[in-house]
C-alpha cells in the first residue's frame, strides 16, 4: 500500500524549507525578521519580510535528490524572466537584491523574487489570459533559446519512470488504466524525446521558446497590473503546449491574440498531441500523491475524463 505524508510531516517539511530560505537569505545580506508563507503546494513560497523578497523553494519533486537538474531549470527561468523584463514585458523578474542564480541550502534549491502585492479583489479572467499568451509568445520568439531543451516541460524521464513505479501503487491507478497509459506512451514518447521526429510528424510547425506550464493560469494579478509568472518549465516547443487541456474557448481567444501579433493559429493536430502528452503527465503525477496527498482530488477526476478520450490523442491513426 502507498504511504502518504502525514499533516505533521507536511508541516515539518514546510518549516524546514522556510528555515533554509531564511538562512540562505541572511547569508545573501537580506534582513529577515518575519518570514511569511504565501503559498505551499508544489513549492513553499515565503516572503522574507521585511525585505521585499520572496523565496520559492520546490518541495514536491519527481527526483528530489537531483538538485543539479533542478538548478539548471531554475537558471533557465531566471534568465528568461530577466530577458523579458529588460524588454519591458510585464513579468515577475528575479529580485535585484541578490545574485541571479539558484541558491542551494540544507538540501533545497531555491530562487529569489521581488515581493509583489496581489490584487485579491480581482478574479482572474482565464479566457482573456489565453489571448494575452499570444503576446508573450510573440515576445519570446526573439529569445536566444539555444540553451532550452526541446519539450523539456513534458519531462519524458518523469513520465517513463512513473509508468514503471505505478506498478507499486495499485491504490492510485488500476491495472487497465496503467496498461493504456503505457501503450499510449509507446506512441507518443518518440515525438516528445526527438525534435526531428516531431518535425517529421508535424511539418511546418515552428518551434520557439514557450512558457511550459499553462501560462493562462500563471498570470499574477498584481495591484499595478497583470504579470506573467512561474516560468519553471520554460522550454523549446510548439506554442500549442502552452494551451494544452484548456478547451475551445481558450484556444479561440489565443487565436485572436495570434492574429493580432501576425502569428499562426493553433494547429488542431498538434493540440491533440500536446493534450495527450499532458494527460500522461497527469498519470505520472500520481507518483507525487504520497508527497502531496490532496493532489488526488484533482488527478482522480482527470484520469476519469482521460479514459473517455481517443487513444493517444489519435496519434496512432
Amino acid at each position: 500500500m502507498t504511504t502518504f505524508l502525514t499533516p505533521r510531516q507536511r508541516a515539518d517539511r514546510t518549516s524546514a524549507a522556510v528555515e533554509a530560505a531564511v538562512e540562505a537569505g541572511r547569508g545573501l545580506g537580506l534582513t529577515i525578521t518575519g518570514p511569511t508563507v504565501l503559498h505551499d503546494v508544489f513549492s513553499v513560497v515565503v516572503h522574507l519580510a521585511p525585505s521585499p523578497v520572496v523565496a520559492r523553494i520546490p518541495t514536491v519533486l519527481s527526483r528530489p535528490d537531483d538538485l543539479a537538474a533542478l538548478a539548471r531549470r531554475q537558471q533557465d527561468e531566471l534568465d528568461v524572466t530577466r530577458w523579458l523584463a529588460d524588454r519591458n514585458i510585464p513579468v515577475i523578474a528575479p529580485s535585484p537584491l541578490v545574485p541571479r542564480e539558484p541558491v542551494q541550502h540544507d538540501g533545497y534549491s531555491m530562487t529569489f523574487w521581488p515581493f509583489v502585492e496581489e490584487a485579491r479583489d480581482r478574479e482572474p479572467d482565464y479566457v482573456e489570459n489565453a489571448e494575452s499568451v499570444a503576446d508573450l509568445h510573440a515576445a519570446l520568439r526573439a529569445y536566444p533559446g539555444h540553451r532550452l531543451e526541446f519539450l523539456s516541460a513534458a519531462d519524458p524521464r518523469f513520465i517513463a519512470d512513473s509508468l514503471v513505479l505505478l506498478d507499486r501503487h495499485p491504490d492510485l491507478i488500476g491495472a487497465a488504466e496503467l496498461d493504456r497509459a503505457r501503450r499510449e506512451w509507446q506512441v507518443l514518447e518518440p515525438l516528445v524525446r526527438s525534435r526531428s521526429a516531431f518535425e517529421t510528424r508535424f511539418p511546418g510547425i515552428d518551434l520557439q521558446p514557450i512558457h511550459g506550464d499553462s501560462p493562462p493560469a500563471n498570470i499574477f494579478n498584481a495591484v499595478d497590473g497583470d504579470l506573467y509568472a512561474d516560468f519553471e518549465l520554460v522550454a523549446l516547443g510548439p506554442v500549442e503546449w502552452d494551451l494544452a487541456a484548456l478547451g475551445p474557448e481558450h484556444e479561440a481567444a489565443y487565436n485572436r491574440g495570434a492574429r493580432r501579433n501576425g502569428m499562426r493559429p493553433l494547429d488542431k493536430e498538434v493540440l491533440a498531441f500536446v493534450n495527450a502528452v499532458g494527460m500522461l503527465r497527469v498519470i505520472a503525477a500520481l507518483t507525487l500523491v504520497p508527497q502531496l496527498p490532496e493532489l488526488m482530488e484533482y488527478l482522480g477526476p482527470a484520469v476519469d475524463r482521460w479514459q473517455t478520450t481517443p487513444f493517444a490523442g489519435g496519434m496512432n491513426s
